[in-house]
């Protein structure tokens, strides 16, 4: 009796070691982290340049196709915009209220051509754009804990692969000057690294020293019980 009650007690301490995942209240959004936060960045910022880009398109285009694209993505960033907008005023969160630097010079880039060389401008700043966003939105729907974010994340994703879908559409997306795809890093599937990413651990606890505590509370579970056992010869 006195054996098993040891044994218990030692696994009952092993187990205190691990911190148990933290849960959020039912119904309540988790604080923002910097993903959370990026998502909302890149959607609000992506709609502030892209959208007089599109409209731009709409009526410089020199083809019907580029035209056509950008009338529709004009328009489908007016929806977007408003997602995200109301998303970040639902979470409390501060969104960008001008395009960045880099995106402004895009658009000085595209006011500045004509024809077909404004059409090529157009496509390829626009189809580099959607492809940077696409994979965070992606990432970022994976892992968010917050149900907002996950929401515009769903929201949004349909709009940027029906972008790029617009744009492929033209036949100017040089393809071969895409930058290559980036592979996440190569992810630990053993058995102890599988629970230790569901258990949320943080900062991780060392395997090692886990099974290194448990060997020596066994050890000394059976020491006491070898002492009991003699004293009662």
């Amino acid at each position: 009796m006195i054996r098993t009650l040891l044994t218990g007690a030692t696994v009952v301490a092993v187990l205190a070691l691990v911190p148990a995942p933290a849960m959020a209240a039912p119904g309540v959004p988790t604080q923002l982290n910097a993903a959370d936060q990026a998502l909302l960045n890149g959607v609000r910022q992506a709609g502030l340049w892209e959208m007089p880009a599109g409209q731009m398109a709409a009526l410089k285009g020199s083809s019907a196709k580029v035209r056509a694209a950008g009338q529709y993505i004009a328009d489908q960033h007016v929806q977007l915009d408003q997602l995200v907008v109301d998303a970040a005023n639902e979470l409390g969160a501060t969104i960008p209220a001008t395009p960045t630097a880099e995106q402004s010079g895009w658009l000085t880039e595209m006011q500045n051509a004509d024809g077909a060389r404004f059409d090529q401008t157009f496509v390829t700043r626009l189809r580099a754009a959607h492809g940077k966003i696409f994979p965070v939105i992606g990432a970022v729907r994976a892992a968010t804990r917050n149900p907002v974010v996950r929401k515009l994340a769903d929201q949004a994703n349909t709009f940027v692969s029906n972008h790029m879908k617009m744009l492929e559409s033209t036949g100017l997306v040089q393809y071969e000057k895409l930058p290559p795809a980036a592979m996440p890093p190569a992810q630990d599937l053993s058995a102890i690294g599988m629970a230790t990413a569901n258990a949320g651990v943080n900062p991780p606890v060392s395997p090692i020293v886990l099974w290194t505590m448990l060997i020596g509370m066994v050890a000394i579970a059976a020491f006491a019980s070898l002492r009991i056992m003699r004293s009662r010869h």
